[in-house]
């Protein structure tokens, strides 16, 4: 299999891609959560209270800059910022279906 480049990255193979795209030990979560609809980032930090700060923004940032989630930022005082999930972000759904089928018939009862 040939190898390819996106955004200056370099792959191995489309795995390879994926795992690049939603690895992070939250980053799976925090799209989990952003199907159900846009989110604030007060929301996220809720819903995710293991994560840090400073992961938390990381991880963001880096599936915005994959065109997997988008951020809106509302001109107001305190700022106010969005996250929603794009149309490629949607793609990733039946994987996180997956991993969510996956880890139910995993865990023990």
């Amino acid at each position: 299999m040939e190898s390819f480049k996106i955004n200056d990255k370099s792959f191995a193979c489309p795995v390879d891609l994926t795992l690049n795209t939603i690895m992070g030990k939250w980053k799976p979560v925090i799209l989990n959560n952003l199907m159900d609809g846009k989110k604030r980032y007060g929301e996220l930090q809720k819903l995710l209270p293991n994560v840090t700060d400073r992961v938390l923004t990381k991880q963001l940032r880096e599936l915005e800059t994959d065109g997997i989630v988008t951020r809106k930022v509302y001109p107001v005082v305190p700022p106010k910022v969005e996250y929603s999930i794009t149309d490629r972000g949607r793609t990733i759904k039946p994987i996180l279906d997956a991993m969510c089928d996956w880890g139910s018939k995993f865990k023990v009862d």
